[in-house]
């Protein structure tokens, strides 16, 4: 008999505890999505908008703490 025959209908734990909480908060993986969006999911930018902010870096010296003499 093979090991995942045997077990096809075990769930752990924690994979109860998700279909768990999806079924009490419906709309939750809308709201994760949302919410990645916001960090992660931006739209890219026009060639205009890099050059703007590669042109607005300040360039740092190697060694900030090291005053110029």
């Amino acid at each position: 008999m093979s090991l995942f025959k045997k077990h096809a209908n075990y769930e752990s734990d924690h994979t109860k505890f998700i279909k768990e909480l999806k079924e009490k908060n419906p709309g939750m993986d809308e709201r994760q999505a949302a919410g990645r969006a916001l960090l992660w999911d931006r739209s890219p930018l026009s060639l205009d908008e890099q050059r703007r902010i590669d042109e607005s870096r300040l360039r740092q010296q190697a060694y900030p703490y090291q005053t110029k003499v």
